[in-house]
């Protein structure tokens, strides 16, 4: 089954064909607002919205896996992967009544239902301002938004 999602991304959920339509959309947005509420929680909106477009991007990306989820998840349970939320082997349920988790959701909702423009220049890796780059390849550095710098 072949979801399409704004900006043309075709989301390839085979492994869900046997489950409702809604309910493959549901994990979908799941694993977005996640990745948000983990990699940008203490940066705001902004820069949920930046991390969120580097998933998106890696979804128009051959490189990269075709589902929301499986970008997030690509690497595996250990480092090294893009989404360190992902691999750090803590337990990624956050709270329930949590403020920033609520617009993690807000935010994911927006970014498939309506994006806005991207604001990383194309963005498909970031990392902390506060770390050096993790990866050997150079990459061309897009922009700095509310804690991370971005490249291509």
């Amino acid at each position: 089954m072949n979801v399409i999602f704004p900006m043309g991304a075709v989301i390839v959920v085979a492994a869900l064909a046997a489950t409702p339509w809604s309910a493959a959309v549901g994990e979908e947005r799941h694993c977005l607002a996640l990745t948000l509420y983990w990699e940008a929680k203490h940066h705001g909106r902004d820069s949920m919205i930046a991390v969120g477009f580097v998933v998106l991007n890696r979804l128009h990306d051959d490189g990269f896996p075709h589902t929301i989820c499986e970008v997030v998840r690509d690497g595996g349970e250990t480092p090294p992967c893009q989404f360190s939320y992902w691999c750090d082997g803590q337990v990624d349920t956050p709270p329930a009544n949590d403020d920033q988790w609520a617009l993690a959701r807000d935010v994911a909702r927006e970014l498939l239902d309506a994006p806005p423009g991207d604001p990383t220049g194309s963005a498909l890796f970031f990392h902390a301002e506060d770390i050096d780059p993790p990866w050997q390849v150079p990459r061309s550095p897009t922009v700095r938004i509310g804690g991370h710098v971005f490249y291509r």
